[in-house]
C-alpha cells in the first residue's frame, strides 16, 4: 500500500488529490485499488478525527509532552542575529517514532512497566528502555547492536523520552531483555484489559496457529532443535512459537515451544494455559488441521469445550460418497459451496467446503507435478535405452524415489516398475498413469473438511469462522516480515524469549496502528503510515547573536509535514508539535 498522487487540470490550474492505493493480484495480472481518496478533511470530518484519536490515545502523555513542547514562544524582546551566520544542526527522524511513543502511552504501557519495573540505582529507568527496544522494532526492526550504535542517535527518542544518546549501549539493551521476561504475563493480562476498553473486542472466539523461526548459530538447546521448518531452514535449528489471537488478530498472548515439537502436542498446554489466565467460559477454539489428533478431539471434548478446526487431506476419503454426491450442496458465496454432515457418533459435525480458487490452485499444483514426474522419468528412461553397460537397480530405484519424494503431491499417480531385461542396461522402465488417481483428484480438488462440535450455528458462520485463521497467519507474516522476529540471533535462552517478547509487543503497536488508521478510513497497511512519517524530521535551527559573537539562539524545531503526510495525520486526528522546549541562550 502506498500513496499516490493524482493530477488534474481545471480552470487554467493544477490540482493534486493524494490516494491510498494497494496492489491486488487478479489472475495474471496486478492492478492497482485505490483504498480511500484522501482530501482535506472539514469541520466535522476533523472533528470525527479527532475523537477517535482521543478515544485511541485518551490524551495521555500530554502532560510529559507539555513540558517537552509548546507551540509558542513567551514573549521576548526582539533579537537580533547574523543571518548569514544561521545553521541546521541535529536533524533527527521524527515523525515514526512520535507516533510509536504515542501508542505506547494509548496502550498504557509506560504506565504498567514503570509500575513492574519500578526505578531503582540504575541511570535510566527500564521502562524507557524497553519502550526504546519496542518503538525500535516497529519503526526500523533490527538488532540491539543496531538500536545502540546506529538508530537511536538518528531518531528523536532522545528529546521525547529524556535519555541520552550516551546512556543507550548494548549491554543496557541486553539487561533490559533479562528485566523484562518475568513481566510477560503481566504485560498480555494488561493488554487483554486495555485493547478490550479501546476496541470493544469480544474474546469469544479464539484462533490459535504455530509457526516456527530459525536462528542463525548455535542456540541454547532446551528449546533450540531442528525440526519441521515453516522457514524452509531444514539447516538450521529452531524455536515453535504458539500465537493466540481474537477474531480481529489481536493478540491475546503465545507460548514457545522447542523447534522439535509438533503442533498436536501444544494444544492442551496452550488452552489450559489461557483458560487459567482468563477464565474458561463458552469460547470457539479455531485452529488449523496441523493440531488434529484422537488425543485432541477427545480431550476437548471431555471438557466441554467447544472447537472448529481443520481436518487432515486424509480425511476426504472418509467422505467421498458425500464428496462425489451432487446433492445438498449450498452456495454461501460466489465461488465457495459448503455442505454439512453429522458425524456418525451425533456429536460433531463435519463441514465439507469446495473452493472454486482452490480447485484452480490445486490443479495447477498436479499438473505441475505430474509434468515434472513424466519428465524425470522419460529421461531416465532415454538413459537407460541408451545405456551400454548394465546399470545399478539400486541406484536407479533411489533416484525414482527422489523425484517422487520433491514432487509428492503427484506422486500416488503413477505405477512404476523398474524389471530385468536382457538389453545392455539390464533393467526396464516402465511407468503409466493411474486413471483412479486421476478421478479421484478431479473430484477432491479444491475441497476441504472442517470437524466441529458447535451445534447453534449455521454452515455459512461455520466456513466464516474458519476462514478467520487467516489473521493468526497474518500476525505470523507481520511479524516475521515487517517486525524482523527472524533470524535469531541470541544464544541464551531466556534472551531468545525476550527477543520474541519484543517482537510480539511490537506487533500489539501495529495492530492497534492498524485498527485506528482503519477505523479512520486510511486502509490496513501501518508500514505505510510509519514509512510516511518516517520522513518528518526534527532539526536545531541556530541563530548566532548579531551583538555577541560568542552567544547563540538555538530552537528545536519539527519540520513542516509536506501535504500528503499531513493529510494522514488530519484523517489520524493527530497535530504534530511545533517545536522542543522554548528557545534557550546557550554558550558557545
Amino acid at each position: 500500500m502506498y500513496l499516490r498522487a493524482a493530477r488534474r487540470h481545471k480552470d487554467g490550474k493544477e490540482h493534486v488529490y493524494w490516494q491510498l492505493v494497494r496492489s491486488v493480484r487478479h489472475g495474471r495480472k496486478v492492478i492497482q485499488e485505490i483504498v480511500a481518496h484522501l482530501g482535506e478533511l472539514d469541520a466535522e470530518g476533523r472533528a470525527r478525527a479527532t475523537a477517535l484519536a482521543r478515544a485511541i490515545t485518551g490524551g495521555v502523555g500530554e502532560e510529559r509532552q507539555g513540558d517537552l513542547f509548546s507551540s509558542a514562544s513567551p514573549a521576548v524582546e526582539p533579537t537580533p542575529v547574523r543571518l548569514d551566520r544561521v545553521r541546521l544542526e541535529r536533524a533527527r527522524s521524527f515523525g515514526a517514532v512520535w507516533l510509536g511513543w504515542q501508542l505506547w502511552q494509548a496502550l498504557q504501557f509506560d504506565q504498567l512497566c514503570t509500575a513492574q519495573m519500578p526505578v531503582g540505582r540504575e541511570a535510566v529507568p527500564w521502562a524507557d528502555v524497553l519502550a526504546i527496544l519496542v518503538i525500535g522494532r516497529l519503526c526500523e526492526p533490527s538488532s540491539e547492536l543496531h538500536v545502540a550504535e546506529d538508530w537511536y542517535r538518528s531518531t528523536a527518542l532522545e528529546d521525547l523520552l529524556g535519555v541520552r544518546v550516551e546512556h543507550i549501549y548494548d549491554e543496557r539493551l541486553y539487561r533490559t531483555l533479562d528485566r523484562v521476561l518475568p513481566h510477560k504475563e503481566a504485560l498480555e493480562k494488561h493488554l487483554v484489559k486495555r485493547l478490550g476498553e479501546l476496541f470493544q473486542i469480544e474474546y469469544d472466539l479464539l484462533l490459535y496457529d504455530v509457526t516456527s523461526t530459525y536462528f542463525e548459530g548455535i542456540g541454547s538447546p532446551a528449546i533450540c532443535q531442528r525440526g519441521y521448518s515453516r522457514d524452509h531452514r531444514p539447516d538450521c535449528v529452531q524455536v515453535n512459537v504458539a500465537l493466540v489471537v481474537t477474531r480481529e488478530g489481536m493478540p491475546l498472548g503465545y507460548e514457545i515451544f522447542a523447534g522439535n515439537i509438533a503442533d498436536v502436542e501444544t494444544v492442551e498446554e496452550i488452552v489450559e494455559t489461557m483458560e487459567r489466565r482468563y477464565g474458561k467460559a463458552q469460547r470457539v477454539w479455531v485452529m488449523d488441521r496441523g493440531m488434529v489428533s484422537a488425543e485432541n478431539i477427545a480431550w476437548l471434548q471431555q471438557g466441554d469445550r467447544r472447537y472448529v478446526i481443520g481436518t487432515p487431506r486424509s480425511e476426504l476419503r472418509r467422505w467421498a460418497r458425500e464428496i462425489a454426491d451432487k446433492s445438498e450442496w449450498r452456495e454461501i458465496r460466489e465461488d465457495v459451496q459448503v455442505k454439512i454432515c453429522r458425524g456418525p457418533d451425533g456429536h460433531e459435525s463435519f463441514l465439507l467446503c469446495r473452493s472454486a480458487a482452490r480447485i484452480e490452485k490445486e490443479k495447477a499444483i498436479h499438473e505441475r507435478f505430474c509434468a515434472r514426474i513424466e519428465k524425470g522419468l522419460s529421461s531416465l528412461g532415454r538413459r537407460i535405452d541408451k545405456a551400454k553397460r548394465p546399470l545399478d537397480r539400486g541406484s536407479l530405484e533411489r533416484q525414482i524415489g527422489r523425484l517422487l519424494e520433491r514432487n509428492h503431491r503427484a506422486a500416488a499417480a503413477y505405477a512404476i516398475t523398474l524389471s530385468a531385461d536382457a538389453c545392455p542396461a539390464g533393467v526396464q522402465l516402465r511407468w503409466s498413469k493411474l486413471e483412479q488417481w486421476q478421478d479421484w483428484a478431479a473430484l477432491s480438488e479444491g475441497v476441504y473438511i472442517l470437524r466441529t462440535n458447535v451445534t447453534d450455528w449455521s454452515d455459512e458462520e461455520l466456513w466464516r469462522t474458519y476462514i478467520q485463521l487467516t489473521e493468526a497467519e497474518t500476525a505470523f507474516r507481520v511479524h516475521k516480515s515487517d517486525l524482523g522476529l527472524r533470524p535469531i540471533w541470541h544464544h541464551k535462552a531466556d534472551r531468545i524469549k525476550a527477543h520474541i517478547l519484543i517482537c510480539f509487543l511490537a506487533y500489539v503497536l501495529w495492530k492497534t496502528l492498524q485498527k485506528w488508521q482503519s477505523q479512520a478510513g486510511l486502509g490496513d497497511s501501518p508500514r505505510t503510515i510509519l514509512t510516511e512519517l518516517a520522513r518528518i524530521q526534527s532539526a536545531d535551527i541556530v541563530l548566532p547573536l548579531a551583538n555577541d559573537s560568542q552567544r547563540e539562539l538555538r530552537i528545536r524545531c519539527v519540520v513542516r509535514p509536506e501535504r500528503e503526510q499531513a493529510i494522514l495525520l488530519q484523517h489520524l486526528g493527530l497535530k504534530l508539535p511545533d517545536r522542543l522546549a522554548v528557545p534557550k541562550m546557550l554558550e558557545v
